[in-house]
Parts: structure tokens; sequence; C-alpha cells
């Protein structure tokens, strides 16, 4: 039995203080200050290290990106202390694929979990066993089934890793997950034992909330806050999102209040992101993984350390590649030559320009392993789309039918109209990315073929990952 490390009238109380914000309050940055760069000078330590990811969470359904319902006061004021980056997209719009490219800084093609199912493979190189190479203890705490250790093999990147899949979270149905009030205490018991022991030692944490993932639940005690009225009994998916964000957005800022009493926040830093974003209906279709909108490409990414790093907005195009790459830069801890990430240390340390011509590579695959499905070639029979996104241009390729298109993004953001016909040549360059991830994929699918067992298809087909 998990126990509680706040006691219930602090839980209850956070961020009640008298007309102060609760992430304010604990980060307390004031005013811009110069930043130094690399560990903190003061302590003579390297910060500790808190990945902040949320499942399944689409920009422009947070207000800090412009949605008109206050779902995400919290994660605003946290994301308003930091760098915040407008333009930061996903390699693969699919939970396991993209966070499996967090760690390594690797494309799915490369490091071999192109679907929920598939494991990376063996023996890569991750930001996170790179600090526990240089004195940190690491532990990962996940809500989403498709990451468990079994399925994914992140476990590996991690001195402690906990897939905490032990409720019916939606309605009593089969699939197991947990809610963020789970995982916060996990997390939190895990980092008090982290202090307590006296080493001294930095810490690097990963919390991996799983709402708002479908089925969206509808959460009512956030209706109020999201402008929405309460009467009535049914709810469009899109509210039920809402209220589900607004959710999560509370949660997130109870567990930093609750980090802030264990830790030096001020010798932190707080990274925090999606895996992908949700369809809400847009282009006749409803969840994620199978196409390279933006409405499943774009995430939040914002890099905090009070202190350290002077607030900003940055427009330029980022990808949550860059997250390993940034923090060891920001850590002192070499960056690995072959990390397909920027660095965005230079940026955010020492007001460098970001760099021009930044392209972005993206690539859509099948949701999942499939019941009974053909072991061969799992991963090149996978592949559906791939895309390139330079200077506001976006081009596609369907692969499954060589339909291409062209968006511009900043005329039309929710792509709607292609400005060239389907039918036309890929570029060169789109062309070639299409031969390297074909080459990658044939290469990985030598690896051993997936395990999933009856539950494992159960769950998956409860998240929408099987047809």
């Amino acid at each position: 039995m998990r126990r509680c490390l706040l006691p219930n009238s602090l839980v209850r109380t956070s961020f009640a203080a008298q007309g102060r914000s609760g992430v304010r309050f604990l980060l307390g940055l004031g005013v811009a200050v110069a930043v130094l760069g690399g560990a903190n000078p003061a302590s003579g330590r390297s910060p500790n290290v808190l990945l902040i990811s949320v499942d399944t969470l689409r920009t422009d359904r947070m207000s800090s990106y412009g949605h008109s319902r206050m779902t995400s006061p919290k994660l605003d004021e946290l994301m308003a202390q930091g760098v915040r980056f407008t333009e930061a997209r996903t390699p693969a719009p699919l939970t396991a694929p993209a966070m499996s490219s967090v760690m390594t800084s690797l494309h799915p093609h490369e490091h071999g979990c192109t679907r929920n199912g598939l494991r990376v493979r063996p023996n890569l190189v991750s930001f996170s066993k790179l600090l526990e190479r240089r004195g940190y203890r690491t532990a990962g705490f996940v809500g989403n089934w498709t990451l468990k250790p079994e399925l994914s093999g992140l476990a590996d990147y991690f001195g402690d890793f906990d897939a905490l899949l032990n409720r019916k979270r939606w309605f009593g149905l089969a699939k197991r997950e947990s809610t963020a009030e789970d995982l916060n205490e996990a997390s939190l018991e895990w980092l008090e034992e982290q202090v307590s022991d006296g080493s001294g030692k930095p810490v690097f944490l990963w919390v991996h909330y799983v709402e708002p993932h479908a089925p969206y639940r509808l959460r009512r005690e956030y209706l109020k806050q999201i402008g929405v009225k309460a009467g009535g009994t049914f709810f469009s998916a899109r509210k039920r999102y809402d209220s589900e964000i607004a959710y999560v957005d509370h949660q997130i800022g109870r567990f930093l209040e609750s980090v802030g009493d264990l830790i030096d926040l001020h010798e932190t830093l707080i990274v925090f992101t999606s895996d992908h974003g949700e369809s809400l209906g847009e282009h006749g279709y409803w969840g994620h993984g199978r196409h390279l909108y933006d409405v499943t490409l774009r995430v939040p990414l914002a890099f905090v350390w009070p202190e350290r790093i002077a607030p900003a907005v940055l427009d330029a195009p980022a990808s949550i590649l860059d997250i390993g790459p940034t923090v060891l830069a920001l850590a002192n801890v070499p960056v690995p030559g072959h990390f397909r990430g920027h660095d965005w240390a230079g940026v955010l340390n020492h007001g460098e320009a970001a760099p021009e011509g930044r392209v972005t590579l993206h690539q859509a695959h099948r949701a999942s392993v499939q019941p009974k499905e053909e072991i061969e070639q799992l991963r090149q029979r996978g592949l559906l789309e791939i895309g390139r996104v330079v200077a506001g241009r976006k081009e596609i390729i369907r692969v499954t039918n060589q339909r291409r298109r062209i968006f511009d993004l900043a005329r039309d953001p929710q792509e709607q109209r292609s400005v060239v016909e389907v039918s036309s040549e890929p570029s060169e360059e789109l062309a070639a990315w299409l031969v390297e991830v074909r080459a990658g994929l044939a290469s990985a699918d030598e690896l051993p073929p997936p395990s999933l067992t009856d539950e494992d298809m159960s769950a998956l087909k409860a998240l929408g990952y099987i047809d």
C-alpha cells in the first residue's frame, strides 16, 4: 500500500494561499535574470530533472496556446516561467514510438518501436542512462498500458520504473490504467525516498499522465472552470476532453507543490510536453496515430529552470526529439553525436539565435500489432505516412496510395487545401526520407517478434489501437 506524502489538510488546501498561484509561489521567478548554464555554481551540483508528459494533449486545447476555455491554468503558469515553444511537434503521433524517441533522440524507424506493442532495439543509448552514469538516480512512472515494460522496453532506461495499471479507469471497462492521483502518490513516494537517504544525488524523474486519452471522461468538478454549464446529461466529446485537461492540470499543480516540499526547485530543470495531440473530428477522423495533420503532430513543449532560464516564447520549429540533447547540455553532460534532436541550451542559456531553416521529419504507422497478424515485416507493413515541415510548409505522402499534399501552415492552419495536386511527385527531400525510413524499418524487422498476452490485446483494443 502506497502512502500519501502530504497530510489530507495540506492536500485539500493546495494552491489556496491568498491571491497566489501555487506554481508561481513555488518557482518564484520574479524578474528574469542572466542565465549561467550547466550545474548550479552556487551549490556545485547538477540540477534535478523533472520530465512531465501528458498523453494525447493537443496544444490548441490549452489556454496558453489560445483556447478560449480555461483548461490549463497551472501548466500555463509553469510554462510562463520558462521557455515555451509554439511550434513543437512529435516525430510520430503515437505514445510508445513518441516517448521512445524522447528517451533515445532517434526516429521510430531507428529505435524500432514504430507501433504500440513493438519494443525498442536493445542496448540503445538514452539520455536517462547517460544521466544515471553521471550519478543521477532515475525513475519513470507511467499510466498508459502501451508503455508497460514488456511492451515498450523503456524500463531498461531507468533505475526504477513503474507502470501503474491498477485501475479500471473508465466506466468499469476492461482496460487497466491509473489516475493522475495514483501517479502523483507513487512518484512522490519515490522522490521522498531519494531525499531521505541523505546521499545528495540529483534525480531524474519522469511522470507520464494518461489523461486526457480517450474515451474522455467527464470531470464535472471542472466544468465551471472551463466555462461549461454543469446542467444536463449530455456533454460533447470536446467538452469532456477539455474537462480531462483541466483535471490533469490541477493534479500536476498539486504534484509540483509537493515536489517543492522535497527538493529545491531553484536547482531543478522542469521539462513539460506531450507525446502527441488528438484529432477531434477534424478531417473526418477521431483519435491519433494514423495521420500527420497538426492536430496530432503539434505538442506543448517548455523548459523551466528558475533563475537560470529567462522566460520567453519561441516560435522556432522544435521537436520532442530535442528534449534529450537539451537536458544533457543543460546538465553539462556531453551530447552523443548520433542524437537526432537539436540542443537548445545555447538559445535557452546564452541568448543565441534559433537555427534557421530547421526541418522536422515525421512518420505515421498503424497503431498497434493486430491479433493474429503475421510477424514478418510488422514494421514495414505498418507504415502509413511520412512528412516533413520546413519554413511553415508541410509535405506529406500517404505511403499506401502515394497521395501527396503540401499545406501552407500560415495561410491554412487547418490543413484544408493542398497547394499541389495529390498525384504530383514528391520532392527529392521527401523521397529520400521515405527511402531512409523504409530501410530502417526493414532492418528493425529483424528484431524478435512481439509477445503480447490476451490481456495486452484487450487493453490495446480498449484504448482504440486495435480495430
